[in-house]
């Protein structure tokens, strides 16, 4: 695969590995697959201002009397309701502009602090442990998914689950005509196999209920 011209390897920013290979040219960037975990991401000179980034998640329309998107939000909720006991308490990350997926969880008898760099930034969230921690669309869009990854094991209490759901990458071919990567905001992106390494990197299990949700789980042993 051809890439601009000039454009050396970028650093993974999931394992930091030097071991990153062409995978994809479109017309606007290039995309690295790392040798290591996996990760597919592309580089800081294609990533989109802050303002961009906003703009395009205030074109979403997600309220929670949509029955379609509750429906999709489902696939990540009901398999963690069904392992955290009524009365937890969980972060939502990346809790966007309209929290659907918190509502959702409390209304399952769960309490959720929310967290999310446009909408909910507080900071506050950051002193205290959950037993559970949601990240439901968002992982794409970190930039530097290993800081953020640390910051949300760091926070978990011993036992605790990281509900992540995003679009995986599944083969070649469905990775270069999907419109997941048309997204401007999508930097990121992962495989099962990329969360077997994560699960690896922070001493976790891993389930993985359906395809696009992974399940990690921290050691009831380990203090964090």
């Amino acid at each position: 695969m051809k890439v601009h011209a000039g454009e050396t390897a970028p650093p993974c920013r999931l394992c930091d590995g030097r071991r990153s290979a062409p995978y994809h040219q479109d017309l606007k960037r290039s995309y690295w697959r790392c040798r290591t975990c996996a990760l597919v991401s592309v580089p800081p000179t294609a990533w989109v201002d802050a303002a961009t980034e906003k703009a395009r998640y205030e074109q979403h329309q997600n309220y929670p009397t949509d029955v379609r998107y509750r429906q999709f939000l489902s696939r990540l909720a009901n398999p963690l309701i069904s392992r955290v006991p009524p009365g937890s308490i969980g972060l939502d990350f990346g809790s966007g502009p309209e929290p659907v997926l918190s509502q959702m969880l409390t209304e399952a008898g769960l309490r959720v602090h929310l967290y999310d760099l446009f909408y909910a930034r507080d900071q506050a969230v950051w002193s205290r442990r959950y037993d559970f921690i949601t990240a439901s669309e968002v992982i794409e869009h970190l930039h530097n998914p290993r800081a953020e990854l640390d910051r949300l094991f760091s926070v978990l209490a011993p036992g605790g689950h990281l509900a992540v759901m995003t679009r995986w990458i599944g083969d070649h071919n469905t990775f270069i005509h999907s419109r997941y990567i048309r997204d401007p905001t999508h930097v990121s992106f992962y495989s099962e196999e990329t969360c077997r390494w994560i699960a690896h990197r922070w001493q976790a299990t891993l389930e993985v209920p359906r395809k696009d949700v992974a399940l990690f789980r921290t050691s009831a042993s380990v203090s964090r």
